[in-house]
């Protein structure tokens, strides 16, 4: 007898991310809020713990002061790209999860930056088959974009977090005095994140970018603390309204530029950081959509302008590697990620955007030889 059930149901999430100044800080409340009385598990990116060593001390300070039941001092694990290479930020995270006995009730905190928020999460999403994440972002990047994101994962095959999970985080928390210890090209890269989201979701926004641009070049704290603010919202609003927050779909509408950045990233042995490989690609998808016919080649002068005043370069001489071959299987490779039919989502105007399922290979070829031409260092990105 030929049977089955078939039942459908759905889980109400919670995505909560919060601004703040100084979270350490005695009487600062909004972690402690957070915890309660529960375990919590302090993980801090190499990075971080390097240009503020005060740190470590300021997490046990701020335990000590506000009854936060903090099971050790803070892990120093390896930040940036190296903590998503292999699996060992993952399995040493693992590890002490399991010495601290830290449970689904409990916690881990991580502070640092994306990279190392996506190897960590990666190892709270597995243990125990999750338990509860509060996520810290100490860069732009991770407070406008990966950091209230909800993907975790690392980079197995030479291929951009093919072993990964999705969950979504406890609470973000968003600290802007964590970004005073950035150098001029780490507070750079996250706001690529701010043009790409801008361009596709709120053309208020992409005129506020131009308007400030001076003043977030020279890396004015508060200029760079409001783009990364619009940034986030615009972010989770996505991840929570789009109707599909774990890419269960074949498209990832906020993944402009992200086909040819992806692949940048692992031609450029990690070269270029990931906010750099995106100004590159986010270039290409522009030319591309310009000479497809379906983006104006004002606003494309106008995103171009928006990037070079930020400081970003458009063009990376590795585009060129193999005649553009080698550059053009990242198309497939960003197909095969999510599986099903190549979706790419470019922009129609400053604020729309539409999908097409074929690029055609002399279009990048061509867009890729004008970035080439137009290549011209902008005096930021030698910083």
């Amino acid at each position: 007898m030929d049977d089955s059930i078939d039942l459908e149901f759905s889980v109400t999430y919670r995505h909560r991310i919060f601004f703040t100044e100084d979270a350490f800080r005695t009487g600062n409340r909004t972690l402690a809020g957070l915890f309660g009385g529960a375990k919590v598990i302090p993980m801090v990116d190499s990075g971080l713990a390097s240009a503020r060593p005060q740190m470590l001390a300021a997490i046990q300070a701020y335990g000590r002061s506000e009854g936060v039941n903090f099971t050790r001092a803070p892990l120093v694990l390896t930040g940036g790209e190296a903590a998503k290479k292999d699996s060992a930020v993952v399995k040493a995270a693992l590890a002490a999860i399991e010495a601290d006995k830290i449970c689904r009730h409990s916690y881990v905190l991580a502070v640092g930056g994306g990279a190392f928020l996506d190897a960590v999460g990666f190892a709270a999403a597995t243990a125990h088959r999750g338990v509860r994440l509060v996520r810290m972002p100490t860069t732009t990047l991770g407070q406008g974009d990966a950091g209230v994101g909800v993907k975790n994962g690392i980079n197995t095959f030479g291929k951009k977090n093919f072993t990964g999970a999705f969950a979504v985080p406890s609470a973000v928390v968003n600290d802007l005095a964590l970004l005073a210890s950035l150098d001029a090209r780490g507070l750079r890269d996250g706001l690529v994140e701010a043009v790409k989201v801008s361009l596709l979701k709120d053309p208020a926004f992409f005129a506020s970018l131009e308007k400030d641009a001076p003043a977030l070049a020279r890396g004015d704290l508060a200029a760079v603390g409001r783009a990364v603010r619009r940034s986030a919202e615009l972010h989770a609003r996505h991840i929570a309204g789009n109707g599909d927050p774990f890419e269960l779909g074949s498209a990832r509408p906020l993944d402009l530029g992200h086909w040819a950045a992806h692949k940048l990233e692992s031609m450029t042995d990690h070269r270029l950081t990931h906010g750099e490989a995106v100004a590159v690609g986010l270039a290409l998808d522009l030319l591309c959509a310009r000479d497809l016919g379906i983006f104006p080649a004002s606003d494309a002068e106008r995103s171009l302008a928006l990037l070079a005043t930020l400081g970003f370069r458009t063009y990376a001489p590795e585009m060129h590697l193999e005649g553009g071959a080698k550059l053009l299987t990242g198309l497939e490779e960003f197909r095969e990620h999510l599986g099903g039919e190549l979706t790419l989502v470019l922009p129609t105007a400053v604020g729309a955007s539409t999908q097409v399922h074929e690029m055609p290979a002399a279009v990048v070829r061509k867009a890729a030889d004008e970035l080439r031409a137009r290549d011209v260092q902008p005096c930021a990105a030698r910083s």
